[in-house]
């Protein structure tokens, strides 16, 4: 005892790494028998240290399933585009032109502009990749995937986007598109991630949102000029692959 009346050193029972004292050290079994014990609840299985080991094991798949993808470019757009539809035909197009430029195309594996994208680019011959998400309602990955891998958790999904990657390309999309689109944004501009282009495909449907990030973000000084030239908008297939491949370059001639 101390001269406070304070234990300095109380009674400790060592779990592995953690360190049990006083009255928390009072356990009537071990790690290892619990271990053993096949009796008992399992509702242990959905507590947060067993989600962590379940989140490891989605980025280990994860990057052993895409640690050897070439150079690649990622693709966002609607699940709802349907096909035949100008956007659906345009996506495929894309994908093929990518794929005839020497890259893998990577989507999130579902129907619509994805879907267009991934069968532009397997049509080519090129590497089509989807990475796909748990959804309430039922999706799965579209006929025109490659290499396909299914996660549970968004920010593992978007890891492996953004980590496989060499530009974003975003389609018509809603609201998944737009999440990934300014992700993709706050990462470049805080340099967390360098030479990486984000293009915004189709005039007509992103020029709003273009006009409201320079006239009312760049306006209000929430963002710089430097901020708003992350943004590429463009209606033309070729002009998009160009983007990609100088920013591709450029990339790689600084490593």
């Amino acid at each position: 005892m101390s001269e406070n009346g304070v234990d300095e050193h109380p009674k400790e029972k060592q779990r592995g790494p953690v360190v049990l004292r006083r009255e928390r050290r009072d356990e009537l079994t071990t790690t290892d028998q619990r271990l053993l014990d096949s009796r008992g609840h399992s509702d242990w299985v959905h507590t947060d240290p067993w989600r962590v080991l379940r989140i490891q094991a989605e980025f280990v798949e994860g990057f052993g399933a895409l640690a050897e993808v070439p150079s690649a470019v990622t693709v966002f757009g609607s699940a709802r585009t349907a096909r035949g539809h100008a956007e659906y035909e345009v996506g495929r197009e894309l994908g093929r032109a990518l794929a005839e430029a020497g890259f893998a195309c990577i989507t999130g594996g579902g129907p619509g502009a994805m879907e267009a994208v991934n069968r532009g680019c397997s049509e080519a011959g090129g590497f089509s990749i989807g990475l796909g998400i748990e959804l309430p309602f039922e999706q799965g990955l579209n006929p025109w995937v490659d290499l396909g891998v299914n996660f549970r958790y968004f920010f593992v999904r978007k890891t492996m986007f953004i980590k496989y990657s060499q530009a974003f390309i975003c389609l018509p999309g809603g609201f998944g598109t737009l999440d990934e689109l300014f992700e993709a944004l706050t990462l470049v501009q805080t340099k967390k991630v360098t030479k990486f282009p984000v293009v915004l495909f189709g005039r007509e449907y992103w020029q709003g949102l273009y006009d409201w990030v320079k006239g009312s973000v760049l306006g209000g000084g929430k963002v710089g000029e430097k901020d708003v030239e992350l943004l590429y908008l463009t209606d033309d297939v070729d002009d998009a692959v160009r983007i990609v491949r100088e920013a591709h370059q450029a990339w790689a001639d600084a490593h």
